[in-house]
């Protein structure tokens, strides 16, 4: 029983909460079982707080029994990245440079899921600075991929993509600056969505960077996302409320003008498989009706590469501010990563600031006649665990992030779904972008995919317990 509970989804959670038929005590406890074993291979978790997680089960169980829950995520299992604070818990950012101090503040977002009464298992692994797509850190060990540890979990949001794949908790937040909810998603064959810029609130908030949940199912997506949706003072950028009926995932296909991108534009190359599985996807929304056409790129090496410098220039100012007696503890790679910063002139670190709104502008001049956006998410399936990043090349270090990274700087909403395997059974995820703040489109889009596509594009969930 206590594995049944671990695999419900949280709309089910509330479903079975509802009906008396489960306690939030008994999956809390599932949870952690889980946790308990498949931790010594995965490695997802930077911290696990069981105590706290049994106390907000038995508070929820209260409150259900006395018929006034809080709302639909009350006793839901779920966990959070470790750049989310939480006051009186270090926030580590993933590397061991950052000081083991315990936050003063909690962010917003671990806010609302508290007060929704939601039981937080704890906080997931990220690499240094969520600047990998990577499972590997300096405060943890190299977080591994579910579906064989010999696989790269991805990154930034390592943890809560490998945790998604093993079942932890049905929702897993993330952050997402160039990929890194729809990265790790895609490799571990998980849902990872990145609404519209600002739909939920970021402290600290920085341009393009999002919060979004790695879920199994599109139900709990939207589940998250009608919880967590909302302006906050703290957040220069959050988006004022807006009426989504965020239960409406109907999409009838018929008539809707499908954009097919098959290519970054720069970067890596996608690999065959990878375009086999995006074209069968395409042909899945074609047969509905569709008007699928093909999109010309629109992201170019120079801007990729402008984004990349500035990036270094402020993780050089980053690495410049920790004490000098720490700097060493910082992974080597990110160090070196960063250390091209330094060589950079005032107007080439302009420049790279100034190449965001650049992606942003054409990101959307390039989708403005269609509806929705398919594409890879990563040119490439998941690849060696011990690698930093799919290049294995501190020089091309974000070759892999062009199809992802444009809809950080436009702010459009995207979503990653599994849409078949490789050879070698490594998922292969479809991104499914839409226009901004057109959330629920892309989310319904997801749904009907994941309702009609083909039958090899889902497999039972791996257990490595």
């Amino acid at each position: 029983m206590s594995d049944l509970f671990a695999e419900l989804s949280a709309v089910e959670q509330h479903a079975r909460y509802a009906a008396g038929e489960v306690s939030p005590v008994e999956v809390t406890e599932a949870a952690l079982a889980r946790i308990e074993a498949a931790e010594p291979v995965l490695h997802a978790m930077q911290i696990s707080w069981p105590e706290r997680a049994r106390a907000a089960a038995r508070a929820s169980a209260d409150r259900w029994a006395a018929g006034r829950p809080l709302g639909r995520l009350d006793g839901v299992t779920v966990t959070i990245k470790d750049n989310v604070d939480v006051a009186g818990e270090p926030t580590r950012w993933g590397t061991a440079a950052s000081p083991d101090q315990p936050a003063t503040r909690t962010a917003p977002v671990a806010e609302r899921l508290f007060a929704a009464g939601a039981v937080v298992l704890g906080k997931t692994t990220m690499p240094d600075w969520g600047m990998l797509s990577s499972g590997i850190s300096s405060v943890h060990p190299t977080t591994r991929n579910a579906w064989n540890a010999d696989w790269n979990a991805g990154g930034s949001s390592s943890g809560a993509g490998a945790a998604t794949a093993a079942g932890y908790a049905p929702i897993n937040l993330g952050s997402d600056i160039g990929g890194s909810i729809r990265l790790p998603a895609g490799w571990n064959g998980c849902l990872g969505y990145k609404p519209s810029f600002g739909r939920i609130p970021v402290d600290p908030a920085y341009i393009g960077r999002t919060i979004g949940p790695l879920t199994r199912t599109v139900a709990d997506a939207a589940l998250t996302m009608a919880a967590l949706s909302g302006p906050d003072e703290r957040d220069p950028y959050s988006l004022p409320a807006q009426p989504i009926d965020w239960n409406d995932l109907e999409l009838r296909p018929a008539g809707l003008r499908i954009g097919l991108l098959t290519e970054a534009g720069t970067g890596t190359a996608v690999s065959p498989a990878v375009r086999d599985a995006v074209l069968a996807a395409a042909d899945v929304f074609a047969a509905a009706g569709a008007d699928v056409r093909p999109l010309e790129p629109f992201l170019t090496a120079d801007l990729l590469e402008r984004v990349d410098r500035f990036w270094r220039v402020g993780h050089w100012n980053d690495y410049l501010a920790i004490p000098a007696e720490r700097r060493d503890l910082l992974l080597p790679f990110i160090a070196d990563w960063s250390r091209a910063g330094a060589e950079l002139t005032g107007p080439e670190a302009t420049a790279g600031s100034d190449a965001q709104l650049q992606i942003a502008k054409v990101a959307l001049a390039a989708t403005a006649g269609v509806d929705l956006v398919l594409s890879p998410v990563s040119p490439e399936p998941t690849y060696p665990a011990d690698w930093p990043m799919p290049s294995n090349d501190v020089e091309h270090a974000m070759d892999h992030i062009g199809f992802c990274m444009p809809y950080n700087m436009s702010g459009q909403p995207a979503i990653s779904i599994n849409c078949g395997y490789t050879d070698d059974a490594r998922p292969i995820g479809l991104q499914i972008a839409g226009r901004r703040f057109d959330d629920r489109t892309v989310l319904a889009a997801a749904s009907f995919y994941s309702d009609h596509g083909p039958a090899d594009s889902r497999r039972p969930w791996p257990k490595i317990w």
